[in-house]
């Protein structure tokens, strides 16, 4: 999808920290946290809920009530008179969202529209689910732990996420020490975002982060990502691969984890008068989303990539700064040898692979993180990408003026 008209105020997005599954936020209802901290968000930034003409919810993992989806964070956020469509496509869930935000910008059913992008999920404590089945032994029915089950097994593919990073490094021969290289690397960016006091988390991380589960106590506070594995080269030497003949170790790989984030999607106009630096242009140029053979996931970046950059009317070497959810280090080897880049273009300040993956807000903190790092670098064009359940991926280019 080319976009013409679609356009993020500057500072007009914000971040939970994430924290490892099982964590401080592993108690908190998904929807209820994301609205608070949306409207907390909203009145930091002087910006009322009033001006939305409709929300888009990015969830994955299902909660009390989530059926309301949108309409019932709108109400929440202050914003009653909206409603939107909530979206959950596993990994993806971000780009789609923003995707789907955009799209409504340019058909233009409003005049000069700002749309209001919430991604959130908790993967701790996720729903136990039994489906009826007459039919079943005494009637016993199916049972399903979405979070587990989901994660370990694809029903086209038969086969776990896991595998599918397994099937891609023994296909372009990625053996362990290279993904653990790449690991290192990962975590050595991450810590360029925590210099000078985490300066690059504060121009859109909300912190602190008060952990209130019953609404009327404050039992603790978290201030920045949770369950950061301390990452070495010793250490990533005596991780094992965790299947048998296989490459992928627990130091290649991310883990799951809680949080969300929120963005705003709007019109060139509108976004001058709600961004914090008006000299500062954010432009969505192009979506796109491609698809790798059965059982290879990893590798559906490089289609997405490649079809977003071709909308967008410019090559790899055009863009500046590239983004990536990388569940496995598996998935970054590979995407910079088909594109031709160094292991080290990408993923400054930090990635997925370090800072977990809370499935629907992992790719608008990207996004977030891409926009930093290019008004950091004086503008330009950026790309994230990120895979996603069902060997699939997506993709993102924006543009930064300044």
């Amino acid at each position: 999808m080319l976009l013409k008209n679609s356009y993020i105020p500057y500072g007009g997005y914000w971040s939970t920290p994430f924290c490892k599954w099982q964590g401080s936020f592993a108690n908190l209802h998904p929807l209820k946290f994301a609205a608070q901290v949306a409207q907390d968000a909203l009145t930091e930034r002087h910006i009322s809920p009033d001006i939305f003409d409709s929300l888009h919810l990015g969830t994955t993992v299902p909660s009390k009530s989530s059926f309301y989806g949108a309409p019932w964070v709108a109400a929440m956020i202050g914003a009653e008179g909206i409603t939107g469509p909530m979206i959950g496509q596993a990994c993806a869930t971000s780009a789609r969202v923003i995707a789907g935000a955009a799209f409504e910008t340019e058909i233009g059913n409003d005049a000069d529209p700002a749309i209001l992008c919430i991604t959130t999920d908790r993967t701790s404590n996720g729903p136990h689910i039994v489906y009826p089945n007459p039919h079943g032994p005494g009637g016993k029915g199916d049972a399903e732990d979405w979070v587990w089950d989901n994660f370990n097994r694809d029903p086209f593919a038969g086969n776990a996420m896991l595998q599918t990073a397994e099937n891609v490094a023994n296909e372009a021969n990625i053996s362990t020490e290279e993904q653990h290289e790449v690991a290192l690397l990962r975590y050595q960016q991450y810590q360029d975002a925590l210099a000078d006091d985490a300066a690059f988390h504060k121009r859109y991380m909300v912190s602190p982060v008060e952990i209130n589960p019953s609404g009327r106590k404050v039992i603790g506070k978290v201030e920045s990502d949770e369950g950061i594995f301390a990452t070495t080269a010793a250490g990533l030497e005596k991780l094992k691969p965790l299947i048998p003949d296989g490459t992928v170790t627990f130091g290649g790989q991310t883990f799951p984890s809680d949080g969300n984030a929120g963005m705003i999607v709007t019109t060139a106009q509108r976004a001058k008068e709600l961004s914090a630096n008006p000299d500062i242009t954010v432009r969505l140029q192009s979506f796109a989303e491609g698809r790798a053979k059965k059982g290879f996931m990893p590798a559906a970046n490089v289609p997405a990539s490649n079809k977003a950059l071709q909308l967008a009317n410019i090559s790899i070497a055009d863009v500046k700064a590239i983004k990536t959810h990388n569940p496995f280090a598996v998935n970054d080897i590979y995407y910079v040898r088909e594109m031709g880049l160094k292991k080290e273009a990408i993923n400054n300040y930090g990635s997925s692979l370090v800072w977990g993956h809370p499935q629907g807000p992992t790719g608008m903190r990207l996004i977030m993180e891409l926009i930093e790092e290019l008004v950091l670098l004086g503008g330009g064009y950026g790309l994230f990408t990120g895979c996603a359940a069902g060997d699939t991926a997506a993709a993102i280019v924006i543009k930064v003026d300044s």
